[in-house]
């Protein structure tokens, strides 16, 4: 898969695949990273890419014609790509998204900056607009490495160990059981006793219960549909 992330700010991105997994994933051809930067690409003589708000209103907004010429030089190269792009009015990012997305060849994320991103440009050009929660950041920077991260650790080849994506949170519609290392004891706090015995069996049984029990404090709203399914599903 490629990622292309179209960006004002691709240095603080940068180094985000310099280690660990996706830098090895890099290595072994399974991902290559691109950084395009708008400002390459603008016809302002002052190289902004950044106007006032139309009809008034604090702050700059990003303008569309250095997103739109980036976008094309983009497909200029690669005709196949999908743009995702984060704003806090999109749909909620979901691990669903993360796995569907995860058999796409190319995807361009594009940063927003400033007060946003012209309309034009996302109703135009962007596939899908998400949220990754209910608050505001500075940028799109983070919002575009938390989903790329989400979505390449689904691709086959870049994880270790591929089972370890079976037991994880959301993948059995609750969030995942607690999980302990050794020592059996540390700070007069004891490994629960039934995860020492070797029955795989109760040991399941016994990470089930548990993560229902998390799932209800941490999430209700998963907790009752947790519940609901399982009682359809006893019909």
């Amino acid at each position: 898969m490629t990622l292309t992330f179209l960006t004002i700010f691709p240095n603080i991105m940068e180094c985000y695949f310099s280690d660990s997994i996706l830098k090895r994933a890099i290595d072994r051809d399974i991902l290559k990273i691109e950084f395009i930067n708008p400002r390459d690409y603008t016809k302002d003589k002052h190289n902004r890419v950044d106007r006032p708000i139309v009809g008034g209103g604090a702050g700059m907004l990003m303008t569309p014609q250095p997103l739109f010429d980036s976008i094309e030089a983009i497909r200029e190269k690669s005709t196949n790509i999908y743009v995702i792009m984060a704003t806090p009015v999109g749909k909620p990012f979901r691990q669903n998204d993360a796995k569907r997305l995860s058999s796409k060849k190319h995807i361009v994320f594009v940063s927003g900056r400033y007060e946003g991103v012209d309309e034009r440009f996302i109703e135009q050009k962007v596939d899908e607009v998400f949220s990754i929660g209910d608050f505001i950041l500075t940028g799109g920077e983070l919002p575009s490495l938390i989903m790329a991260d989400a979505i390449c650790r689904n691709i086959d080849g870049v994880l270790g160990n591929r089972n370890s994506l079976d037991i994880e949170s959301f993948e059995l519609s609750a969030l995942e059981a607690p999980s302990f290392t050794k020592p059996n004891i540390y700070t007069k706090s004891s490994v629960p006793s039934e995860f020492l015995k070797g029955n795989h069996a109760k040991i399941s049984d016994l990470k089930n219960a548990m993560a229902k029990c998390k799932t209800k404090y941490f999430r209700p709203d998963m907790y009752k549909k947790l519940i609901l399914g399982e009682r359809k599903n006893k019909r």
